[in-house]
Parts: structure tokens; C-alpha cells; sequence
């Protein structure tokens, strides 16, 4: 494969960048929508809330494994073959999902839709576009690329939730299973160089990772972004469901009737919706910070930023303002920690092995989601509502908020790094 041209001249909108945005546009609108099934599934087999919860909780706990066996499974035999292949198994599993009838074959499918994820999903997918934008656009470029999982999320849970109002939600798996598949016909456009630089050639891949896995920074991004997942995931999974629970005497009102809410369901959605919306702001800005100011203080930030949204929101009685308000206020932190982090990876260890670092660091992030969704579904079976495990993602927030700061980020990045 040949090299790219001098790294300084490449533009920042490439057909790369174009076709990564599109598959991860696709993958993360169909992740983003599984909130929206929470009651459906649930009341149709009469299940606990935890059993659907515990699927989302696995999918994201898959997806977390698969993420670094997909990265190294891209930089060895290709990162086509790698999205590919992840495509597949995404849409079987959502096809296999859709004539599933117990909580355990929810569950276990749930395994092939995580890694169908990872395969189409950040790892994959950023590692690509870091490696074909120059060293000046890099962290734009990621920017843009999370963006469109953002885009992804905008448009994700409205479009299941206005399917649902003809087709059963086993006909919507179905139809997203083809927008799945049907988002591989981009893949001609994705054809990166490797701009390693000779340090990067030299080391293996088990070197690479050793000398990461020593690092201390390494360890403190890896625990940073622990809280990242868990608030995503429990959020994405729990909160349409939080939503339609608690403000529905109010929405019943007619308080939201004048914007073209007129049920708690879509209140959930459009929340969602929101969320995503405010995000692709938010993470352009964060792109664009990311090449002005150090990366640490802007995750540290953007750590206390959620924080402070998730207190003030628990606190204070939960209206269709201030869910509205909260997404539009978490929406703009909400991914803007993903271009920050997988930037810092590519700084402090090359861009080489970008895709099985960046994927063991998001193992952390999965993990947390994991125990976010798993725990929300969990806990409100307990005690009927959500507020305890909200807390707990207020903490382990301002954890991350002070993690960060340590990273050593001056360190002298490796060549062809951002």
C-alpha cells in the first residue's frame, strides 16, 4: 500500500472521511434506538425490566471485547474486511433477535450485535480516518467521524419510534438489519494509507501495547473513560423509558402538544434525538479544541460539565422542560470525549496500532455501559425507580473529572502521532 503524500497538504474532507461518517452514521442510529424497545419487549412477554436491560447490557459489554479484537483484526488483514465482517454479524444478530422469544436468546444475541457494532463502530472506523488526515486536520477529522455517530443517534430513535407506529418491532429489526448491510456499499471509498513512521515499524504490535499498558497515562485514561460508558449507556437504554414513566401526567396535559410531542414515548425519543443533535456541535468543538489546548484539561472539563448537568437535573423535579434542557445540556458533552481520548492515544503512542489501543481503552468505556444499562434495569426492578443508580453515575463523573488530570500529555509524541 503506498504512502501518503506529504502530511500537511492532505484536505480535511476526503472520500475516507465521507465513507466512514456514513457507516458510522448507520451502526449508531440503529445502536441508539435499542432504548426505544425497552417497553414493547418488555410488555409483550411480560418480562422485567432487567431482562431487556440485561441484553443491552451485554451488547455493550461485547461491543467493548470486540472493539480491540476488531482493531487488530483490521490492522492485520485489512480494515474493509474488519467493517465487513462486523456488518454481518450486526444484521444476523438483529435478523436472529427479531424470531427470539426468551430473555436468554435475547441475551445471547445480544453478543453478535456487540461485536457487529465494533466492527462498524469507533474503533474501526477512527483509526482509518486518523491514519489518511494529515498531522493539522487529524483531530478534526475524528471530530467529524464522531459526529456522525452523533447524526447517527438524531435520527435512530425517532425513526424506530415512528416505525413502531406501523410495523412491529420485529419488522423494524428486520429493516434495520438491511440499512445495516446496505451500508457497505461506501466501502470502495475507504482506502487509507499507513503514514507509520519508522519508530512505529519497527515496534510489534505486543511491544506497542506492553509499553502502553506500563504507562501510567495509559491506566488513567482507561479508568477515565469507565464513567463516559456508563452514563451513555445508562442513558441511551433507560432514559426514553425514565422519561415516559415520569412525565406523563404532566405530558398528558398538553404541555408539549404545541411542538408536535403528544406522547411520553416520543418525548423519550425526541430526548434522544436531542441529545444526538447537540452532540454534533459539541464534538466539532471538541475537534477543534482538541489541536488548540491540551487534551486532558478539556476531558477533565467536559467530565465536570456532565457532572454538574446529571446533579442539577436528579435534584430538581423532572418536567418535559428539563428533560428537554438536560439533553440539550448532556447532548453537547456527550461525545465530545471520543475525538479528545483516540486523539491522546494517537499522540502518546503513533497512529499504528491506533485501533487495538483506542479498543482496549474502550473496553473501559463498555464496561461502564454495561454496568450502567444492567444496573438501571436492575435496580428499578428493586425499587421502582431510577434515582440511586443516576447518583452513582454523578459520581463516578467527577472521578473522571479528576483522573485526568495526571496524564502526562507533554510527553513527546510518537512519529506520524497527532
Amino acid at each position: 500500500m503506498s504512502h501518503a503524500p506529504a502530511r500537511g497538504a492532505a484536505p480535511l474532507v476526503s472520500p475516507v472521511l465521507i465513507a466512514g461518517c456514513l457507516v458510522i452514521l448507520v451502526s449508531f442510529a440503529v445502536r441508539a434506538s435499542f432504548g426505544v424497545f425497552q417497553i414493547p419487549i418488555a410488555e409483550e412477554f411480560g418480562w422485567a425490566r432487567a431482562e431487556f436491560s440485561l441484553a443491552i447490557a451485554i451488547q455493550n459489554l461485547a461491543w467493548g471485547i470486540g472493539q480491540p479484537i476488531f482493531g487488530a483484526f483490521a490492522e492485520r488483514l485489512g480494515d474493509r474486511r474488519a467493517i465487513v465482517l462486523g456488518a454481518v454479524l450486526y444484521a444476523a444478530g438483529l435478523v436472529l433477535s427479531s424470531v427470539a422469544t426468551s430473555p436468554l436468546a435475547h441475551q445471547a444475541l445480544e453478543v453478535m450485535v456487540g461485536f457487529g457494532i465494533a466492527g462498524t463502530g469507533f474503533g474501526v472506523i477512527l483509526a482509518v480516518v486518523g491514519r489518511a488526515a494529515s498531522d493539522d486536520n487529524r483531530s478534526m477529522a475524528l471530530a467529524i467521524a464522531t459526529a456522525a455517530g452523533s447524526a447517527g443517534q438524531v435520527v435512530g430513535a425517532p425513526l424506530a419510534e415512528w416505525m413502531l407506529g406501523f410495523l412491529s418491532w420485529q419488522g423494524v429489526f428486520i429493516v434495520f438489519a438491511c440499512l445495516v448491510l446496505a451500508s457497505l456499499a461506501v466501502l470502495p471509498m475507504m482506502r487509507a494509507p499507513e503514514p507509520a513512521g519508522r519508530t512505529e515499524l519497527q515496534e510489534s504490535l505486543g511491544q506497542i501495547v506492553g509499553r502502553a499498558v506500563r504507562d501510567p497515562s495509559f491506566a488513567l485514561i482507561f479508568i477515565g473513560f469507565f464513567s463516559c460508558g456508563y452514563q451513555l449507556g445508562f442513558i441511551t437504554a433507560h432514559f426514553p423509558a425514565l422519561v415516559t414513566e415520569m412525565c406523563g401526567p404532566i405530558l398528558q396535559g398538553g404541555v408539549l402538544h404545541s411542538i408536535g410531542i403528544s406522547t411520553t414515548s416520543a418525548l423519550g425519543a425526541a430526548a434522544i434525538s436531542m441529545i444526538g443533535l447537540a452532540n454534533i456541535a459539541g464534538t466539532l468543538a471538541a475537534g477543534w479544541a482538541g489541536r488548540h489546548f491540551p487534551r486532558k484539561y478539556l476531558l477533565a472539563g467536559i467530565y465536570t460539565g456532565r457532572t454538574i448537568a446529571a446533579a442539577a437535573f436528579i435534584a430538581f423535579p423532572i418536567t418535559p422542560a428539563t428533560v428537554l434542557a438536560f439533553s440539550l445540556v448532556m447532548g453537547a458533552l456527550w461525545l465530545a470525549t471520543v475525538p479528545l481520548t483516540s486523539g491522546l492515544v494517537a499522540h502518546l503512542y503513533g497512529l499504528r496500532y491506533m485501533g487495538t489501543l483506542y479498543g482496549i481503552v474502550f473496553f473501559s468505556h463498555q464496561l461502564g455501559s454495561f454496568i450502567g444499562v444492567w444496573l438501571g434495569g436492575r435496580m428499578y426492578d428493586l425499587t421502582g425507580d431510577y434515582t440511586l443508580v443516576w447518583w452513582i453515575g454523578v459520581g463516578v463523573g467527577a472521578l473522571s473529572a479528576i483522573v485526568h488530570l495526571p496524564v502526562r500529555e507533554n510527553t513527546a509524541p510518537v512519529a506520524a502521532a497527532a
